[in-house]
């Protein structure tokens, strides 16, 4: 059965809960540029290269309902899928990672719900990025509804990573050899070393320059 024909009776409820997750999206959005520019402003120095945003599809909202033996309801939807509406955020250097989480964290009309990190404790397929589940609340002119928004944050090289893994699990629907996993695996060891390696230049050419400034 399509998505479309599952909401078919819902079509004003489903339209009201697409509505809230795009408003909570830009919400999480604007508060990212401010905090990005404040940043900017204080530090000299921009920690996030680029911002994606997404609504889940009906058709993945169903699959992991069905997947997770849950009904393909409103209520369920809302109640058991915490990454309809996604924001990943993307750095340069993997302090960074940590910066924007916890200044996300200090927010005070944003509530923290979850916290994973796959980066000091990545998932066996060699993924690594830092999750954050947050709520917040969307005024709207007769009440104030707290809509769920998945945080995803990491570096370009893990961004790469988890792109092309999606991609290339994508095509053999979740059931890749085993020689491809161990492959992957061993390329996410690679970014791993090479995020720290560029940590490391970034670093020798701060104390570089402040060594000229003292010469």
């Amino acid at each position: 059965m399509q998505a479309v024909e599952i909401f078919q009776d819902n079509a004003e409820g489903w339209e009201t809960l697409i509505f809230l997750y795009n408003s909570a999206l830009k919400k999480v959005g604007t508060k990212l540029e401010i905090l990005n520019d404040e940043f900017v402003h204080i530090h000299r120095y921009n920690p996030i290269e680029y911002i994606k945003s997404r609504i889940k599809s009906p058709e993945s909202i169903c699959k992991k309902l069905k997947r997770a033996g849950h009904d393909t309801s409103l209520e369920n939807m809302v109640c058991h899928i915490n990454d309809i509406a996604g924001i990943r955020i993307v750095c340069s250097f993997t302090p960074d990672i940590y910066r924007i989480a916890e200044m996300i964290g200090k927010q005070n009309d944003l509530t923290v719900l979850s916290i994973k990190d796959y980066i000091h404790h990545p998932k066996e397929s060699g993924y690594k990025s830092y999750h954050m589940l947050v709520s917040l609340p969307i005024f709207l002119s007769d009440r104030v509804v707290d809509t769920k928004v998945e945080i995803q944050i990491r570096t370009i090289a893990m961004d790469f990573w988890a792109s092309l893994e999606h991609k290339i699990y994508y095509k053999f629907e979740g059931n890749a050899p085993d020689y491809i996993s161990r492959d992957l695996k061993e390329c996410s060891e690679i970014v791993s070393m090479m995020d720290a390696k560029m940590l490391q230049l970034n670093q020798a050419i701060l104390e570089a320059k402040a060594q000229q400034y003292l010469d």
